[in-house]
């Protein structure tokens, strides 16, 4: 296995591990401290920039992260080598969240514009501890900018995706298998993927909590990143 690709699976399974037991042990939730909050939580701190790609909810949530970066991550390490596909790797997980970070800001704005400033005092505020307590605003719109504000985000998904945009456009006409069975090449693959979620992202279901457009932050990130090193191999010749 790739030196790159082997740490990054070490890493975060070390931390996912480690998200449980001190949990346990502690009642400390990992989750909350190296997630990444939006910009105007009491808990947001710089580092969840890196840390909260390392932190994941649940045994599915990290295996099928992780099971796709040495699916495809090995492939482009083995092209690109491990110093560029970690910059690629983090790259692209630095644009996810800050994409997703940009769309939070622009729903916070919307929201608030419909709040009193008292409304949105009492959120930043209080917000945080009435989350802690298992429980929410009964105000719907303060409900949901608490939720907006206080939940983290977390997940190497804006990466993962990062490296399925790669595979598709360094491999554009490989074949892969929708549940082992319906057969796609690579770039239609990826199309069909960034299409669903940006409708996902744009549709805003209330029950879902997938962070639809840090994963197409993966990818918009890692097409300029591919395509500015091409350009500059392309000076060379």
């Amino acid at each position: 296995m790739p030196m790159a690709v082997k740490n990054i699976l070490i890493i975060n399974v070390l931390f996912y591990l480690a998200t449980i037991s001190i949990g346990k042990t502690f009642g400390i939730d990992l989750g909350d401290i190296l997630g990444m909050h939006y910009f105007a939580s009491d808990m947001f701190r710089p580092f969840q920039i890196i840390t909260y790609m390392f932190m994941h909810a649940n045994f599915g949530h990290i295996f099928f992260n992780m099971f796709a970066v040495w699916m495809f991550g090995k492939v482009l390490e083995e092209v690109w080598g491990p110093k560029r596909f970690l910059l690629y790797y983090f790259v692209t997980g630095v644009g996810a969240i800050l994409i997703q970070m940009l769309v939070l800001y622009f729903q916070v704005a919307a929201l608030e514009k419909q709040m009193s400033p008292e409304q949105i005092d009492i959120v930043l505020n209080q917000g945080y501890g009435v989350l802690q307590g298992n429980a929410n605003f009964v105000d719907p719109l303060m409900g949901k900018l608490n939720l907006l504000i206080n939940v983290p985000t977390i997940g190497a998904s804006g990466a993962v995706f990062g490296i399925l945009l790669a595979f598709g456009m360094l491999f554009p006409n490989t074949m892969l298998y929708i549940y082992f069975a319906i057969p796609i090449k690579a770039k239609y693959f990826v199309l069909l993927y960034g299409a669903v979620e940006l409708y996902l992202g744009i549709s805003n279901n209330p029950g879902d909590n997938v962070a639809h457009f840090a994963h197409l932050g993966g990818m918009i990130f890692g097409f300029f990143l591919i395509n500015y090193w091409k350009k500059k191999i392309n000076r060379f010749y």
